[in-house]
């Protein structure tokens, strides 16, 4: 059995706008879909705020400690993340096999 491949979280646009995004990985990349509303169609969201990459670290590694994904899956998007936005603090604490 193969863990969920969607990661979804709820945040503010820059413009202070509510918006749902939720990251699913396709292929060995990740892909990004944002939404107004509840009942609006997923838009793909080609280009992903830090912001965004941040969030999903962080739940990759939550479910990397809960053993849901391999910890390879969390470095994969902190190297994402470093080569999108250098000057972006990746957020997430590497995880570690105990």
């Amino acid at each position: 059995m193969s863990a969920k491949a969607e990661i979804g979280w709820k945040t503010r646009a820059p413009d202070g706008a509510r918006r749902e995004v939720y990251a699913r990985r396709v292929g060995g990349e990740w892909l990004f879909f944002v939404r107004q509303r509840r009942f609006e169609a997923w838009q793909p969201l080609p280009q992903p705020l830090a912001a965004d990459w941040q969030r999903l670290l962080e739940a990759v590694e939550r479910r990397v400690n809960r053993r849901l994904l391999r910890p390879e899956e969390a470095e994969s998007v902190r190297r994402r993340l470093r080569e999108a936005y250098p000057e972006a603090p990746a957020t997430g604490t590497p995880a570690t096999g105990s």
